[in-house]
C-alpha cells in the first residue's frame, strides 16, 4: 500500500521536462523548416527531418498525457497541461504539414517573404524553448512569462505583414506569367502563416497559466 501511494505522489519535475522536451522538437522542426526556405536540393531531407521531429513531438505529447491521467498532484491544472502540450503539438504537426506541401508541389525555390516567415517562426519556437523552463516558477518568472508572450504576438502580428507582403509580390510576379505559381505560393504562405498562429496559440496558453496561478 505504501508503494501504492508513493508511486501516486507528485512527480512534477516530469512534466517541465517533457514540455522541454517537446520544445527541444519544436525549434529543431523550425531549425529544418527555414533551411528549407532556402531552397535547393536539400528541400527533401529537411522535409524528412521535419517529420521525424513531429514524430518525436507526438511521442512526447503522449508521454505528457499519459502521466496527467497516473500523476495523483500536478504542478498545476490538468487541462492547463493538456491544452498547453496540445497547442505546443499544433505547432510542429503545422510544420508538418507545411513541409508535406512542400514536398507535394515540388517547390525547390521559395520567395523572400516566406524566407522571412521562416526567420519569425524560428525566433517563437526559441521563444516558446525559452518560456517553458520558467513555468517550473511561475512567479518568479512571471515578468520573462509576460515579456515572451507579449513578443510572441508582436511576431505573430509581423508574420500577417510578411503574408501580405508575400501574396501581393505573388500576384504581382510570377502570377502573372504563371497562374500555378501563385496557387503554390499562396498555398505555402497559408502554411507558414498558420505556424506562426499556432505559436501564437502556445503564448496565449502560458498566459494563462499566469493568469490562473498568480
Amino acid at each position: 500500500m505504501l508503494r501504492f501511494f508513493q508511486a501516486m505522489m507528485p512527480k512534477e519535475e516530469r512534466f517541465f521536462d517533457m514540455f522541454e522536451a517537446h520544445a527541444a522538437t519544436l525549434c529543431a522542426g523550425a531549425t529544418a523548416l527555414r533551411s528549407l526556405l532556402d531552397g535547393g536540393p536539400s528541400v527533401p531531407e529537411l522535409c524528412a527531418e521535419i517529420a521525424r521531429q513531429e514524430d518525436a513531438a507526438d511521442e512526447v505529447a503522449r508521454e505528457v498525457l499519459l502521466a496527467v491521467r497516473r500523476t495523483f498532484i500536478t504542478p498545476f491544472d490538468r487541462s492547463d497541461i493538456r491544452d498547453l502540450i496540445s497547442s505546443m503539438d499544433d505547432a510542429i504537426d503545422q510544420m508538418h504539414k507545411t513541409a508535406k506541401a512542400i514536398t507535394l508541389f515540388e517547390q525547390r525555390a521559395f520567395q523572400p517573404s516566406m524566407v522571412a516567415m521562416g526567420e519569425v517562426i524560428v525566433r517563437t519556437a526559441e521563444l516558446t524553448a525559452e518560456a517553458v523552463p520558467l513555468l517550473r516558477s511561475l512567479r518568479a518568472n512571471a515578468t520573462r512569462l509576460t515579456a515572451i508572450t507579449e513578443e510572441v504576438r508582436r511576431l505573430e502580428e509581423q508574420s500577417d505583414q510578411l503574408y501580405d507582403a508575400g501574396m501581393s509580390a505573388l500576384f504581382k510576379g510570377p502570377a502573372r506569367e504563371d497562374a500555378m505559381a501563385f496557387i503554390v505560393g499562396s498555398e505555402v504562405y497559408d502554411h507558414l502563416e498558420k505556424v506562426v498562429d499556432r505559436f501564437e496559440d502556445v503564448a496565449n496558453r502560458i498566459s494563462g497559466v499566469l493568469i490562473e496561478h498568480l
